[in-house]
């Protein structure tokens, strides 16, 4: 098991404890005579099953997200990360904008595939663009899923 994924363990069992223990507040706020209490105690027993949807999504959108990789990886299709880097660590811009031109270019001639949409995001997070790069992964995670259903029905 990597590091990384004991960290995310980690940090998945410090977010429930707390959402146990706010659900737990919220509930002992409602008991309370106090009106604005009771109001507060409601608003406490949302944030729970708020956080917990947001987790179980974050955590089903990692793990699609590896399996493409292993797929990709498996075939020779990830893209190798050769961008140069600042002193610091961080991608070159420019590099990163020319190298994203060409998976652009390639998303768009194969719209319909989630290989192409994997490394457009990849491209767009190496670009600095997170929100683009979330937006294209859930692109690709849709295809991907729609094929693997697609095949499921043919069988």
């Amino acid at each position: 098991m990597s590091r990384t994924k004991i960290w995310v363990g980690l940090i998945c069992l410090l977010l429930v404890f707390y959402l146990v223990v706010m659900l737990q507040q919220s509930f002992w706020l409602l008991q309370d005579p106090n009106w604005t209490a009771k109001a507060l105690g409601a608003a406490y027993v949302v944030l729970p099953p708020v956080g917990l949807w947001a987790l179980v999504r974050e955590l089903t959108f990692g793990t699609r997200m590896e399996k493409m990789a292993r797929v990709l990886e498996t075939e020779g299709g990830l893209p190798v990360d050769n961008l140069p880097r600042t002193p610091g660590g961080r991608i070159v811009r420019a590099a990163a904008d020319a190298e994203f031109r060409k998976y652009q270019a390639e998303a768009e001639e194969a719209p319909a595939d989630w290989r192409s949409w994997f490394r457009l995001s990849c491209a767009y997070d190496a670009a600095g663009d997170r929100t683009r790069a979330r937006k294209a992964m859930r692109d690709a995670i849709a295809l991907f899923r729609a094929r693997a259903s697609a095949r499921t029905e043919h069988t």
